[in-house]
């Protein structure tokens, strides 16, 4: 035979007891008459949680390093722009203007680049060239070459370019004479862009000077 509660007090006392703790473990309550602890619930119902740890990721060390320095660039690593070619002009000789243009004793004006210079120093570079400081181009002739001249000075005004020179004046026969006067006006008109050229050697101007050898 099953068992059965009676019903004194004993019973109905553990019942009672029972019935108190359960409802406390629910409610989180404390019974009365205790001390409140720290926290509304047992220690057992609170949810365990990790502590937070500091990130240690590379991501995050990069965005805290800062940013190295750009360094400098080197002194003369940047050149600047070339400076412009000059053109001087020679004479193919009896070329009947095949390339260039005909004059004189059925020979060819050419024009040929030689090194140049900025502002008024390209004047002084172009006739230069005819001075002894260029090389003609092949099978070309420089009616100057044998000369002794030394660039003074020269000047433009935005229409007339003016040329000094000074020295000797060396020419090879008859045929040199309208040589030398077409290389020194082509070649001062081009490196200034005059449209008239005044050529002075030793104070004496160009065609007179050249009408006196």
């Amino acid at each position: 035979m099953a068992k059965r509660w009676s019903g004194d007090g004993r019973g109905r006392g553990a019942l009672a007891a029972v019935a108190g703790c359960l409802a406390l473990l629910l409610s989180g309550c404390t019974p009365s008459g205790g001390s409140a602890g720290s926290s509304g619930a047992p220690l057992a119902l609170l949810p365990a949680t990790a502590p937070a740890t500091p990130s240690t990721g590379t991501a995050g060390a990069a965005r805290e390093k800062p940013d190295s320095p750009t360094a400098p660039p080197a002194p003369g690593t940047n050149a600047g722009p070339a400076t412009p070619p000059v053109t001087a002009y020679f004479v193919m000789v009896d070329d009947g203007g095949r390339h260039g243009v005909r004059f004189g004793c059925n020979d060819s004006l050419v024009g040929s680049a030689q090194p140049g210079g900025s502002g008024d120093a390209r004047l002084k570079a172009a006739i230069g060239a005819l001075l002894g400081g260029g090389r003609p181009p092949a099978n070309a002739y420089n009616a100057l070459g044998s000369s002794r001249l030394t660039f003074l000075s020269g000047s433009f005004d935005g229409t007339t370019v003016t040329v000094y020179l000074s020295g000797t004046l060396n020419q090879g026969g008859t045929c040199d004479l309208p040589r030398i006067e077409a290389q020194l006006t082509q070649t001062a008109l081009e490196a200034v862009g005059a449209i008239r050229a005044d050529i002075y050697i030793n104070g004496e101007g160009l065609s007179d000077y050249l009408s006196l050898d």
